[in-house]
């Protein structure tokens, strides 16, 4: 009768230390909140360059996240006031990470310099992320995102 009182306290126990630890993993994942540190290293586009009448299939970035754990969120690159791409409800994880956003459709480039940004919801609200540089399409005969020295670099 001993054994089979070891073996329900040893279930037992070992029931709340699993509810415990998916407790405190779910705390870890949440949404992303204020203040935690965010930082765009770099942003391309899909493809690269884009001739005249070809659409953008998607906008990859290098996202820093210096927070703590993962957290959920939605992403938005913007060009002005134009959402030219979505992601919805992507988990960030602690690090540099690297998104593909898939691109707006309808989305064309104009003038001789597109720029753009991207933003994150945190907490409800959409927030311009930090950047190390801007980033812009320009026009010479093809729509670009590379920096004048890669240009010739990767072909």
């Amino acid at each position: 009768m001993d054994w089979l009182k070891a073996i329900l306290l040893t279930a037992l126990f070992s029931a709340t230390v699993v509810n415990l630890n998916t407790e405190a993993f779910a705390a870890d994942r949440g949404s992303c909140r204020r203040g935690e540190r965010l930082q765009i290293q770099d942003l391309d586009m899909r493809p690269d360059p884009v001739v005249e009448g070809q659409h953008v299939r998607a906008w990859r970035l290098n996202l820093r996240f210096d927070g703590r754990g993962e957290c959920t969120t939605n992403l938005y690159v913007r060009e002005g006031n134009n959402i030219v791409g979505t992601l919805r409800n992507f988990a960030i994880h602690t690090g540099t990470n690297e998104i593909e956003v898939p691109a707006i459709d309808s989305f064309r480039f104009r003038g001789r310099e597109t720029c753009f940004n991207v933003q994150v919801d945190l907490e409800g609200s959409k927030r311009a992320v930090d950047a190390e540089r801007r980033f812009c399409a320009t026009q010479r005969t093809v729509w670009s995102m590379r920096a004048p020295e890669d240009r010739n670099a990767r072909k």
